[in-house]
């Protein structure tokens, strides 16, 4: 046993020689004798150390090019495999080999070294150099693993390949972090784990958590009702025609996956539909739903407050749709090229956009508004100085005017 601890001392020394000191293992990632469930993390190739990278191996591991062989790299929750392919693709023996990993987690100086010696079978051949490490506690850490290997070729200068990694994820940590990421049962409204174990309830690829056995029965008989309601609805609300008072509307059929999903009115807190058919208010290009017309008022006077009392409580308030696009024409005042004053017939554009998008200042507010035509589209700023920006970045305004909930009309 001496000789043998001298011999891995001699080899780790040979492999290092000239190199910086190395950290031994953390307690966090201390060895095992158990060996963890193969769950192969998706990572990133980093080619270095004379590799270039290829791609994804047979085992779902990261795959290196170097010194005319093919060297894939499984991480999973138990350890690190390193296999190597010949030219023709062919896996090779590594019954003589060995090799050193050394790990870094990005953001960290630490560096953690393993040995890696054959994986040997019954047949006595060995299709791969491990370690067994427990890696759960770095799930979804990003990090670099850096590998030299010693017995792949009859050349005594180590092979080295570095490839870069995501830390692997259990079952049970994807579990957990599926719980964690719900938060509260869409039945009962209580936190998951407050009634013992959270139970799933699963149909095609989506699964929701239920607090106790009770809720189980109703997820199952409205399935999509309450994945709509964890998930929100999508695509964007109904601005409204039916106004009822100034920027307060009756809600439509359109409405009613948005109000499902919010449930509440943010103002006092009551079950949306307890007092009557549920309104809308329009809160800085989004819809907010309100149990009465009374809670319109302090919604417009503070809309990004109430609009954080939805996200509060895991609500995404829903973008409203636009104004009908229409047409405008080649018309008005060209101030400079390319920009001109907006006319008369453009009121309804330049009072559904509001704001300018340089500036988020009122379009009137600096002698505008001015009419700008992007890729086709007619976009209204608050000053001639604007235009320049907007043309160099066209793409980037007319995204924001997007996320507001606003689409410009057509420029002839």
């Amino acid at each position: 046993m001496k000789m043998q601890a001298k011999l891995g001392a001699l080899f780790t020394a040979a492999l290092l020689m000239g190199g910086p000191s190395y950290a031994q293992h953390d307690p966090t990632m201390h060895q095992h004798t158990e060996s963890g469930s193969a769950v192969p993390a998706a990572a990133g190739a980093h080619g270095a150390g004379g590799a270039t990278p290829a791609g994804k191996g047979p085992h779902g591991g990261s795959l290196e090019s170097a010194d005319g062989m093919q060297l894939e790299s499984v991480v999973d929750p138990g350890g690190v495999r390193v296999y190597a392919y010949n030219a023709q693709g062919q896996l090779l023996d590594l019954r003589n080999a060995k090799g050193v990993a050394t790990l870094t987690l990005d953001g960290a100086a630490k560096r953690y070294r393993y040995d890696l010696f054959p994986e040997v079978g019954q047949d006595q051949a060995a299709n791969a150099l491990s370690v067994r490490v427990d890696l759960r506690q770095i799930a979804g850490r990003e990090g670099t693993l850096r590998f030299q290997l010693v017995g792949l070729t009859d050349n005594r200068r180590p092979t080295k390949f570095t490839t870069g990694f995501v830390g692997p994820v259990t079952e049970q940590q994807k579990v957990a972090n599926a719980i964690a990421a719900q938060k509260v049962c869409p039945v009962s409204n209580q936190p998951l784990g407050s009634m013992g174990d959270p139970i799933p309830v699963t149909v095609g690829d989506d699964t929701i958590y239920v607090c106790c056995a009770g809720c189980v029965g109703k997820v199952k008989a409205e399935f999509s009702k309450y994945l709509a309601q964890l998930n929100g609805p999508t695509g964007l609300a109904p601005r409204g025609s039916d106004e009822v008072r100034p920027g307060v509307f009756k809600t439509v059929a359109a409405d009613q996956p948005f109000i499902a999903a919010q449930q509440k009115c943010p103002v006092m807190d009551e079950p949306l539909g307890g007092m009557g058919a549920p309104l809308k208010v329009h809160a800085n290009g989004k819809a907010i739903y309100i149990c009465c017309a009374g809670c319109a008022k302090k919604i417009q006077a503070e809309p990004a407050k109430y609009l954080q009392v939805l996200a509060d409580q895991g609500v995404t308030a829903p973008t409203l749709r636009s104004a009908d696009a229409g047409v405008v024409a080649a018309s008005g005042e060209e101030v400079r090229p390319g920009v001109f004053k907006a006319t008369a017939s453009e009121s309804p554009f330049v009072a559904a956009q509001k704001l300018c998008p340089v500036m988020d200042e009122p379009l009137d507010g600096m002698g505008g508004p001015y009419r700008v035509n992007v890729d086709g589209r007619a976009v209204y700023i608050c000053c001639p100085g604007c235009a320049k920006k907007l043309q160099a970045e066209p793409e980037k305004y007319l995204a924001k005017l997007h996320e507001q909930g606003i689409t410009p009309p057509a420029a002839k």
